[in-house]
């Protein structure tokens, strides 16, 4: 089961899945195990999830061209279906304060829609082609976007765009530094680059050890460094000040990378991939070039797990989960 987005909670406790099969799966993010049933109710992939800020929502956009948001102790939506937009629905996420979505879509449009009453104003129009990502800032006032055709842009909350252009391709993945004055940004050119906000400007030469396209990108918690993967199979971490590599490649991967999301404490990094796992990596910088991942494989019916332990390179069938975690080795979720 592939799935298009991960990401962490903000507590850093859960994990949020959106598949292909239209599911959404909630995993506790230190034991690696599954945490009650899938959410169920889109008709097309899930292609982007979020969580609220206090934890206990998610927000989806699928390729059925909706927006829903869910509860997570139940598992049942909560709000939506919210439409509006003529395509498939790329990427959403959630305003600060949890009051407004943004979402982007195959339609060429964004729209940011009020989470009460479920609707939202005229879309915003600028792009020429899909907006495949999109990201608040961290004040709430500024929203960012990529797309296929190539741009950044830095809307406010009217609708209002500014372009950054530098990436040669597609745009696949943007998101703001958490002090809001950079952004990052992610290109099937095969680089990423780091954007100072106030002048609009790249900072620095583009990121270019991907040998392919660069899928996802995002900051680090405390803004220091920033995490990218692509369909080199390789998830890779940078120096946000300077744009240089740190340390080596986190390989291992038999797929594309899809998506990369640092835990809230900076520790930790989740991806997913087309090798069909999502992988949770030892982000801690120092110690990062001895780091191996365990794999944790799971059946299509979730029922029968097994460990394998990178590290050695064969399965060790009674190796537990929490003695990968005690030794900071990663985990593997199949």
């Amino acid at each position: 089961m592939r799935s298009w987005s991960v990401t962490f909670s903000h507590d850093g406790t859960l994990i949020a899945a959106g598949s292909d099969d239209g599911t959404i799966w909630i995993w506790n993010a230190e034991t690696g195990k599954v945490v009650g049933e899938p959410m169920l109710g889109h008709t097309g992939a899930v292609r982007s999830v979020a969580f609220s800020p206090d934890g206990k929502l998610v927000v989806s956009g699928s390729w059925d061209e909706t927006v829903r948001i869910w509860d997570v102790e139940t598992r049942k939506a909560v709000k939506g279906p919210f439409r509006g937009h003529e395509g498939a629905v790329t990427s959403v996420a959630l305003s600060p304060d949890g009051k407004h979505i943004v979402s982007g879509s195959f339609d060429d449009t964004l729209r940011i829609w009020d989470v009460d009453t479920m609707q939202s104003g005229q879309p915003f129009r600028g792009h020429i082609d899909t907006v495949y990502s999109v990201a608040f800032s961290p004040d709430g006032k500024h929203v960012v976007s990529g797309s296929d055709d190539g741009s950044l842009r830095i809307w406010d909350t009217q609708g209002h765009p500014v372009p950054l252009q530098g990436h040669r391709d597609t745009v696949y993945s943007v998101a703001f530094s958490p002090d809001g004055n950079h952004i990052v940004s992610a290109s099937r050119d095969g680089t990423v680059q780091i954007w100072d906000v106030k002048t609009l400007k790249p900072l620095g030469e583009p990121f270019r050890k991907h040998q392919q396209e660069v899928n996802s990108a995002a900051f680090s918690h405390d803004g220091n460094y920033v995490v990218s993967g692509g369909d080199d199979g390789a998830v890779r971490i940078l120096d946000a000040e300077t744009g240089r590599p740190v340390g080596e490649p986190f390989r291992g991967l038999n797929g594309n990378v899809l998506t990369v999301r640092f835990s809230p404490d900076s520790k930790r990094i989740v991806s997913s991939s087309e090798d069909m796992t999502i992988r949770i990596w030892d982000a801690q910088i120092v110690e990062m070039w001895a780091k191996r991942i365990c794999r944790l494989r799971w059946t299509a019916s979730l029922l029968e797990m097994r460990v394998v332990c990178a590290k050695w390179r064969h399965p060790v069938s009674l190796l537990d989960f929490r003695l990968c975690l005690k030794f900071n080795l990663g985990a593997v979720f199949r």
